[in-house]
């Protein structure tokens, strides 16, 4: 094809090209780029064998919780490996304990001075002369009785004066253990110096609930006449609250919460007369509280626990935190008898439960009794020897510590779920016991379906397996389920139904920001405190153990409202 005539811009592009090459050519670039790279490819070669690589720190990363369907992942929906939200949190948060820094104090491995870690100094003698002020009280109020108390014990026991003809027992652990407890029926003797008035004054919780069964309609109160008035809530600390306890003492309201940022808070609802509100903070722990231990007998001592492994002792006369055990495992839950003040009882790590001798300073016992972690332990008013645990395993359990072993420890009762069982409390008699249950609601996870006449998704009801469990009778063969949803998601303490004052009612809290009140005879739902008053959803209880009608529901808000008996119902 014969070339074509050249336009005058090709003519000056061809010209500018030459005359570039030129100038390379006078500059020698291209024999030096040549002679550079020939070296660069002698010493690759060279170094061919020996490869060196940086270091580089490790790149910290996030953990990551993802969210498959049962389908993808091969489960059925009745599994009982379901994870449950709550551990899911539980273990991100155990992962970036020591990667971020929150409102948490720092962990430090000694006793505190309690005015050293309290928000307001000004405030903390204030708190000093009230709990000093509350166990005067104590002392002058148990002056004079204690002979009678002790009386009661002893019958409770199997004393002197015990006739236990009719014992419900309950066989179990292979080994011929049995569990022995005495009715309250049998106390007949003492019920007659009771109803003749001649220690009508007394609040001890035995006899107490001596009372309470003998009457009439079963109970010692209506729950109608539970009120709560706007002097009884108070915010007591900032925050998801984890633990809240009364103080046992009579004639005093003193209350005293743990809360997810290792602050430990107290309200003395009978504040008048001190500066502010009745509230005090302190900060002894570096993570969030898992159990509040206060003894009747040593009302200045109060035991805290906390996942960061530690346990500490507020003395009051002393003003101190002191340090009494620490480990690295996370302590879950932490539990006294009622008439041993020396020992704790803690569950650590999964499934584990110690037991610390403040006389020795050591744990004397170490058990494996689940497969997780133990989420509360609870004590046989009737027998303190025997203790209930509940287990995020799916299980809870009925223990004699008499028989237990280190190698095979056996059950007296064992409760099974599908799910996690967050707790296990025996009433104030000891013949029942009550758990609070829970189930993966799988709903909540699914993906919306394409459909149009599908259901929207938002909040399901509860599953089935949502339950407060009641057990009874011989052996706890009677078995009472009532529903209850339980789902109450990653920022809200679980739900944990507790006994009120006798063997009639539980108290558990509602999503609709109530409490719902539970009959044991009638196995339902039979009333609900509600209020205008309540802004947040109460999740976790304490009933006073002296001042009948008095409850105390804690939030995941830092508030407390305090129910109190009306005299006008």
């Amino acid at each position: 094809m014969a070339s074509q005539a050249l336009t005058d811009y090709e003519r000056q592009r061809l010209e500018n090209i030459r005359r570039n090459d030129e100038m390379l050519a006078a500059l020698k670039l291209q024999s030096k780029a040549s002679e550079l790279s020939a070296a660069s490819k002698r010493q690759r070669v060279e170094t061919k064998s020996e490869k060196v690589y940086p270091k580089t720190k490790p790149k910290k990363e996030t953990p990551m919780v993802l969210r498959r369907s049962l389908r993808a992942r091969g489960i059925p929906p009745d599994a009982k490996k379901l994870v449950d939200i709550d551990d899911l949190t539980e273990s991100a948060t155990k992962i970036r304990k020591s990667e971020t820094k929150s409102m948490s104090s720092p962990r430090v491995l000694g006793p505190l001075e309690m005015v050293e870690v309290c928000s307001e100094r000004e405030s903390h003698p204030s708190l000093i002369e009230s709990i000093l002020g509350v166990l005067s009280k104590s002392l002058l109020s148990r002056s004079g009785k204690e002979e009678l108390v002790d009386d009661v014990k002893e019958f409770k026991m199997g004393g002197r004066n015990g006739n236990f003809s009719n014992e419900v027992e309950i066989e179990g652990g292979g080994d011929g253990n049995c569990l022995k407890m005495d009715p309250i029926d049998n106390y007949s003797n003492l019920i007659k110096r009771v109803t003749e008035g001649l220690i009508s004054d007394v609040k001890d919780p035995l006899l107490s609930s001596i009372k309470m069964e003998h009457k009439n309609d079963g109970s010692c109160l209506k729950p109608a006449s539970l009120v709560l008035n706007a002097d009884n809530i108070a915010r007591v600390v900032p925050g998801r609250i984890m633990a809240v306890r009364f103080f046992p003492c009579l004639d005093s309201k003193m209350i005293v919460v743990g809360n997810k940022f290792g602050e430990v808070g107290f309200w003395n609802a009978d504040h008048e007369g001190e500066e502010g509100n009745g509230v005090y903070l302190y900060h002894p722990h570096s993570g969030p509280i898992s159990g509040i231990s206060i003894q009747r007998h040593a009302l200045s001592k109060v035991y805290t626990s906390c996942y960061d492994g530690f346990i500490r002792l507020m003395d009051v006369e002393k003003e101190m935190f002191d340090l009494v055990y620490r480990n690295e495992d996370t302590i879950f839950s932490l539990s006294q008898q009622s008439n041993d003040a020396n020992c704790l009882y803690f569950s650590e790590g999964r499934g584990g439960l110690n037991i610390w001798d403040k006389r020795t300073g050591n744990c004397t016992m170490e058990w494996t009794l689940h497969e997780d972690r133990i989420n509360s332990i609870d004590f046989n008013v009737g027998n303190s020897n025997i203790m209930a645990t509940s287990s995020s395993d799916g299980t809870a359990c009925i223990w004699d510590l008499r028989s237990v072993s280190d190698e095979k420890p056996q059950t007296l009762k064992t409760i099974t779920h599908k799910k996690a069982i967050h707790s296990a409390y025996f009433s104030p008699s000891g013949r029942f016991l009550a758990t609070t249950r829970r189930m993966m609601n799988f709903s909540q996870f699914h993906l919306p379906s394409v459909s149009p006449k599908a259901p929207k998704l938002g909040r399901c009801s509860s599953s089935f397996d949502d339950t407060v469990g009641i057990y009874g009778g011989v052996n706890f063969k009677d078995t009472s389920l009532i529903p209850h949803d339980n789902q109450t998601g990653r920022w809200i303490s679980s739900f944990r139904a507790i006994w009120g004052w006798d063997d009639s009612y539980i108290f558990i809290g509602n999503m609709k920001r109530a409490v719902d009140v539970i009959s044991r005879a009638y196995r339902k739902r039979v009333f609900v405190l509600q209020s205008p008053k309540i802004s947040a959803i109460p999740c976790r209880f304490d009933a006073h153990p002296y001042d009948v009608g008095t409850l105390a529901g804690a939030t995941s808000g830092g508030q407390v409202y305090m129910w109190t008996m009306s005299p006008d119902i």
